[in-house]
């Protein structure tokens, strides 16, 4: 190649070089615009998307246990009960303490509060008319309910106490139909978290635990019929937790026996009945201390079993027991305390009191429970038997119960030194249907 042709071959190579820079410079310049695509990007995703984007929840509030005390009062209180008014203003804070009553429960609240409220201020208290109730004239409960007036009230207490009626009125004025809590409700929850009291008669007794009876039938017609919810039974506002139940007017009525197909229904292994004119004390350590005239009953069911091939309410191996004013029981530990005046007076199963044989024919009557098991702890007898019936006009008037109640090594008893009083643990109890001859009994 000559010099003229090498020449021509640089110019050459040249031209290219600068045909490739421009491209260069075009696709550079063609990509800068291209840049901004990223950021349409998430828009054409979010166009195309038909699901949009959830909001994490909040986590839950934490709600810390009651701090407050429980006095759970099984009717019938009398004005001179100086243990069980005292325990309460004491409770809420002594001489001065603000208690918010609800008359709710009754057909005439204002007037049945203002008798409460009357006893608590007679004891120290300064107590006041809650303005809530489902028959309290001129007032819509259900706007009273979530009025702030009303809430305020409520927080400015440091007790609460429902009286006796009606417990499923109680229930309808604080629970929204929805089964959700008012804000009064909500109040009154505060008050006892907060350290507060709650204390109850009857049916504000009823409301403590989380089923309570609502349109009970009679206790035999219980057992023999069972108990249906929104019948017989319904929610309660539960203040004692969910695994005790909790009934009232107990051993005067003789309702011991239909605490047991609710207990079994809704699966609580506790129960706790109280009697009329006493109280249990439940403090935040859930420890029960019973004050005042009598006692209370304790079932446990824990270890009971039902025989499905029996017809009709049976029940085998349920633990009852009988706890007198003074002694003390923790919920948690299930451990028994006796009052002092039986602490050193443990009975001594070698040296019975009595050895006559043990027998009622209407263990469902007044005390009568109560008389069984007693004379049972202190006697050489192993078992007692108590029978139950019903009047010969009722529906199934061939049906009955029998009730029977065994000593086991478990078995224990406590006797007074100063009277004539006792306290039971731990007899089996058995329950199963019988056959009565029709008619029961013919004249002579």
């Amino acid at each position: 190649m000559n010099f003229s042709g090498f020449k021509l071959l640089r110019v050459l190579l040249l031209w290219l070089l600068l045909c490739g820079a421009s491209v260069q410079a075009a696709q550079v310049a063609v990509s800068t615009p291209a840049a901004k695509a990223p950021a349409s990007k998430p828009q054409q995703a979010a166009k195309s998307s038909s699901k949009p984007a959830k909001a994490v929840p909040p986590p839950k509030p934490v709600l810390a246990p009651p701090a407050g005390n429980l006095v759970i009062i099984g009717g019938g209180l009398r004005a001179d009960n100086a243990e069980v008014w005292q325990r309460i203003v004491q409770l809420a804070g002594g001489k001065g303490a603000r208690i918010g009553v609800f008359g709710s429960a009754s057909i005439n609240p204002e007037q049945s509060a203002q008798n409460t409220i009357n006893k608590l201020n007679q004891y120290g208290a300064q107590a006041f008319f809650i303005p809530l109730g489902v028959t309290l004239p001129n007032s819509d409960y259900r706007k009273a309910a979530e009025d702030p007036e009303v809430v305020a009230a409520i927080h400015s207490a440091t007790g609460i106490y429902f009286t006796g009626g009606d417990q499923a009125r109680i229930t309808r004025a604080l629970v929204r139909p929805d089964g959700k809590h008012t804000a009064a409700l909500d109040a009154v929850w505060d008050v006892y978290r907060d350290g507060g009291v709650i204390a109850g008669s009857s049916a504000g007794a009823a409301i403590m635990s989380t089923t309570m009876f609502y349109d009970a039938k009679s206790t035999l017609e219980m057992l023999k019929q069972g108990v249906t919810e929104g019948n017989e039974i319904s929610a309660g506002l539960g203040f004692i937790g969910d695994d005790v139940f909790v009934d009232q007017h107990l051993l005067v009525r003789g309702r011991f026996a239909r605490m047991i197909p609710v207990m079994l229904k809704k699966g609580y292994q506790i129960g706790l009945g109280i009697d009329e004119n006493t109280a249990m004390v439940v403090n935040a350590k859930r420890d029960v201390e019973i004050i005042g005239y009598s006692g209370a009953l304790l079932l446990d069911l824990s270890a009971a079993i039902t025989d499905r091939g029996i017809k009709g309410f049976n029940i085998s191996n349920a633990t009852i027991s009988y706890l007198d004013r003074g002694d003390k029981f923790n919920l948690v530990t299930r451990e028994f305390t006796p009052s002092p005046d039986k602490a050193d007076n443990k009975l001594d199963p070698n040296q019975p009191e009595t050895r006559e044989p043990v027998f009622t024919n209407d263990i469902l009557g007044n005390n009568a429970v109560l008389d069984l098991m007693v004379n049972l702890i202190d006697n050489a007898q192993q078992e007692a038997i108590g029978i139950a019936f019903g009047n010969p006009r009722d529906a199934y008037p061939d049906i009955g119960f029998e009730f029977r109640f065994s000593k086991t090594i478990n078995s224990v008893g406590y006797s007074s030194t100063e009277v004539e009083a006792y306290s039971v643990l731990k007899l089996r109890m058995d329950v199963r249907p019988i056959q009565l001859q029709a008619p029961l009994y013919r004249y002579r």
